[in-house]
Formats: structure tokens, C-alpha cells, sequence
């Protein structure tokens, strides 16, 4: 196999992991509504987990507060409950068959725990783009191991894949200062 393949099969798994950090980004809220902030919020509903946005409408009527309208008004404790286990600090309402949350306002001691929490995710991603360079540079070694690389191919494949690991951990690094920037205000 060329040193090249090995080296660009990992390109939709290092996509992956961007997406995965964006997606997680947006969970971190600072201080607006959007339904992100609950869709994917997993419900104990039946006997097994559904994330809230089978279950219900959810519209965001004002910028601090979210709508949730469920399906069926016998889901709203399940509800409110995986809510409260979601760590978003909204109090929730349940008005006849709705639920609304309101988020709280950002406090200095909240924004320090949202910029932990981004730094912890960073790092999480981070550590994934490393973990993937590991096992491309273990297969790379193993083709020359057994003859199927050239030294010279070896070590171009090691600067190619590193430059490969750079791009995407400065991508984790751009999407982060975004998000610490919109935390600060």
C-alpha cells in the first residue's frame, strides 16, 4: 500500500472528530436559547433513552428561554427530569402540556466554568487527533517493517502525517477561540 493511502484514509476520521467538537461546542451555551442547547438531551422514555427532539416541539419565543412542546403531555416528567440531569442550569416551568426553560444569566464564576469546560473539550479532541496519529504512524511503520515502504517514503509519510495532524489541531484550536470568545462576550 502507498504511504499516501495510509497517510489520507484518516482525513474522514479526523473530520469526524471536528464535527463531534463543533457539535459539542454548541451544547456549552452562553447565556442564548437555541433548541441545540436540549434536542439531543437523552430521555428515559418506554424503557429507552430517546433525545428530546422525537419526543417534542422545541422553539426558542424569547433569547433566554426555550419551549419545549412534547408529542404526548406524558412525557413531560421524563421530561424535566433528564433536563435536570443535562447540567444546564435552566429553571424549568411546566405550564399545562408546555415546558419552559429559562437560562440563567452568565455569571463571572459561570463563564470560568464554561471556558474549563471548552479547555476539557479541546483537549478531548486533541487528544483523539493524537490517537489516530499513533495508529496511521504504527501502520505506516508495520508496511515498512514488512517491505511494502521505502525508508525515505517512511519518514515523508511521518512529515506529511504530522502536518496532516497540525491542520486539524489548529482547526480545534480556531473553533475554541471562537467559542472562548463568545463566552468572554
Amino acid at each position: 500500500m502507498e504511504y499516501k493511502e495510509i497517510v489520507n484514509k484518516i482525513k474522514p476520521e479526523l473530520d469526524k472528530v471536528i464535527s463531534f467538537f463543533e457539535r459539542e461546542l454548541i451544547q456549552i451555551h452562553i447565556g442564548r436559547a437555541t433548541p441545540s442547547l436540549v434536542e439531543d438531551v437523552m430521555v428515559d422514555c418506554f424503557g429507552k433513552k430517546t433525545p428530546l427532539k422525537q419526543l417534542a416541539a422545541i422553539s426558542t419565543p424569547e433569547p433566554k428561554q426555550i419551549l419545549i412542546q412534547p408529542w404526548d403531555k406524558s412525557y413531560i416528567e421524563e421530561i424535566i427530569f433528564a433536563l435536570e440531569k443535562s447540567n444546564l442550569r435552566a429553571t424549568s416551568i411546566v405550564e399545562k402540556d408546555t415546558i419552559r426553560l429559562n437560562l440563567p444569566g452568565l455569571t463571572e464564576e459561570f463563564r470560568k466554568n464554561l471556558l474549563r469546560l471548552l479547555s476539557e473539550k479541546q483537549e478531548d479532541g486533541k487528544k483523539t487527533i493524537r490517537r489516530w496519529r499513533e495508529e496511521v504512524w504504527s501502520e505506516i511503520q508495520q508496511g515498512f517493517r514488512e517491505g511494502e515502504i521505502r525508508e525515505d517514503d517512511k519518514f515523508r509519510a511521518k512529515d506529511e502525517l504530522q502536518d496532516l495532524v497540525d491542520e486539524y489541531n489548529k482547526k480545534i484550536e480556531e473553533i475554541g477561540d471562537r467559542k472562548k470568545k463568545e463566552i468572554q462576550g
